[in-house]
């Protein structure tokens, strides 16, 4: 056999045996697994229901924040994807639940279809559990949004491709099943998204009954969570940390701004509509676009990407259209001919950040936190750097800031 092919197959066997003892190090340098759960549209004030008795435990005998401020736009793919890396939207690159990049001309990506599975829209940035998968520790996701994507070539060790039929139990029970692997195989970090609250709220508004049994539903998969883990004797085990991506705003029937009263929309390509709209002017239409929208509207506020308020850390992407409208909260935007196509929802979410409705969640409760600690509202890029730190493991570039985190932990 040639040298050069004996020399590669010793390499191959080093680098295996470098990653397994990395991996074994890792389990026995840091007992203490970290579950991040995702609790999709749910505000903190959905504790005040009476409807969340585990929630309400976990607080109680944990951490929790008055509120969390999600990143601009208040969407559910790009929050999610800032709780895992760290950087605002703009940064990372999932700019909206859809969107289009002028370097993959003819590619739209929608995140209830195939291309949110495609690495190229999340590569801008490396979610932790790739960092954790670097550092040696085993990962797992039951769901999150971006882990069906091979990003960076990888996916978890343990994921699951995202299904919405799939109730709140049993994703619990997948969960508790990643628990019950030998303590070599068993998952460092696991995510586990429920997205049933936020369902509820679009199609039949956030007070609705609709929204409380689903609220419900969600605390009683985590008080089985919380069951399953107290019967494996994993109580000092395991970090939880409990987050939403956005909150929620009810949408009146008549609440429809009209882009076609503004402007001639055979004028403007439309990359998205609804709670934040983001506009091209076609070409040749460019100056009389932007002189018609940038006008005062009752209602919208629409600005150039580059004047983007800095506050929102939004606009910088080549992936943001140049144009972007926001309306007031409980306000949609639309066309005259999306208006009878349209599935209109009596809940809404992806307005300004600084809306209190559109406040997000936060509760951690384990080993690593102390008990009965009520933080000040913080921002959600702040999150990622405290995972970082629960895991034990280099956090990658991100905008967030421990600091305000440091008074939860022990």
């Amino acid at each position: 056999m040639p040298r050069h092919v004996l020399l590669l197959a010793a390499l191959i066997v080093l680098v295996a045996c470098a990653q397994q003892t990395a991996r074994q190090t890792a389990h026995t340098e840091r007992p203490a697994s970290l579950l991040l759960v995702s609790i999709d549209g749910f505000r903190p004030d959905y504790l005040d229901r009476g409807m969340t008795p585990t929630l309400a435990r976990f607080a109680r005998e944990g951490v929790r924040a008055t509120s969390m401020q999600p990143s601009f736009p208040t969407l559910t793919f790009p929050n999610h994807y800032t709780l895992v890396t760290g950087l605002y939207p703009d940064h990372h690159g999932v700019v909206a639940n859809t969107m289009e990049d002028p370097a993959i001309p003819g590619v739209r990506f929608v995140s209830k279809n195939y291309t949110a599975t495609e690495e190229r829209w999340w590569d801008e940035a490396t979610p932790i559990w790739i960092s954790a998968d670097r550092a040696g520790l085993r990962t797992a996701t039951m769901f999150w949004p971006g882990s069906d994507a091979p990003i960076h070539g990888r996916h978890p060790d343990y994921w699951r491709a995202f299904d919405k039929t799939v109730p709140p139990m049993q994703r619990v029970d997948q969960v508790l099943a990643w628990l019950d692997l030998p303590a070599a195989q068993r998952p460092h970090f696991i995510t586990l998204y429920f997205d049933g609250v936020d369902r509820a709220a679009h199609d039949h508004g956030p007070d609705s009954p609709e929204t409380n049994a689903a609220i419900a539903a969600v605390d009683a998969a985590l008080a089985h969570l919380r069951d399953g883990i107290a019967q494996r004797g994993l109580e000092n085990a395991i970090n939880l940390v409990v987050v939403s991506d956005h909150g929620f705003a009810a949408v009146p029937a008549d609440h429809h701004l009209v882009l076609d009263e503004i402007v001639p929309v055979d004028e403007i390509h439309a990359v998205t509509l609804g709670v934040l709209a983001g506009l091209r002017a076609n070409p040749g239409f460019a100056a009389r676009v932007e002189t018609a929208l940038l006008a005062q509207h009752d209602h919208m506020q629409c600005w150039r990407k580059q004047d983007v308020p800095e506050r929102l850390h939004y606009g910088r992407n080549p992936r943001v259209p140049p144009l972007l409208c926001m309306p007031d909260v409980g306000w949609i935007i639309t066309t005259r001919e999306e208006m009878p196509t349209r599935d209109y929802k009596l809940g809404e979410h992806g307005y300004d950040n600084a809306a209190p409705l559109m406040r997000a969640l936060f509760i951690a409760h384990g080993p690593a936190f102390r008990s009965g600690v009520l933080l000040p509202e913080f921002p959600n890029v702040d999150v990622y750097p405290l995972l970082a730190k629960l895991l034990g493991i280099r956090p990658e570039r991100n905008d967030g800031d421990i600091a305000p985190l440091l008074p939860a932990l022990r």
